[in-house]
């Protein structure tokens, strides 16, 4: 026990090590702090993990970690984005470069599939639609329907609309296969 008393537990803060034997477990005890340092978002927050040994931060494994820029400039980038808003038009609002607005986006993508594989398992769907898109590729006119050239291709697309999420999508060669 320190001078001050005992240091403060984080039960709600877990292992970012994919190696260690409680990662991704709270409430087990094993993080302690390990100060903080300030940033221009604020103070960020250093722990170490008893059972691994590694240290890591707050930032650790989200969208901020790394980040130097303004985290209200990106999440207002990543907004403009959402509501259409060209990656080139929103590099020019928010004066940055567009190679920036760029790769918070494809830090943006890689953290949201992790948060897919979690968020989006055993949803409950009362209404499913169902629909199918022919096109070709390579033409400059349109192919007869008699027969199927290696060209044509057939997406197969199933949504549920009250969630507006896209169930799965194939697109292939129109064959009983494909289609099962």
């Amino acid at each position: 026990m320190g001078i001050r008393g005992p240091k403060p537990g984080f039960v709600d803060v877990a292992c970012p090590n994919k190696s260690c034997a409680d990662y991704g477990k709270t409430e087990k005890g094993n993080i302690v702090g390990n100060g903080t340092y300030q940033t221009k978002n604020g103070p960020v927050h250093k722990f170490i993990c008893r059972t691994c040994s590694k240290s890591f931060t707050s930032h650790s494994n989200t969208i901020l970690h790394d980040l130097r820029t303004n985290e209200e400039t990106v999440f207002l980038a990543l907004k403009m984005i959402l509501k259409g808003m060209s990656l080139r038009g929103t590099a020019e609002v928010l004066g940055v470069k567009l190679d920036t607005v760029r790769r918070w986006l494809r830090i943006t993508s890689e953290h949201s599939e992790e948060i897919n594989k979690v968020l989006m398992k055993d949803i409950k769907v009362d209404k499913v639609e169902l629909d199918e898109l022919w096109t070709f590729v390579k033409k400059k006119t349109v192919p007869r329907m008699e027969h199927e050239s290696e060209d044509e291709r057939w997406i197969w697309l199933s949504f549920a609309p009250e969630h507006r999420l896209t169930l799965a999508a194939y697109a292939g060669a129109m064959t009983q296969d494909a289609g099962s």
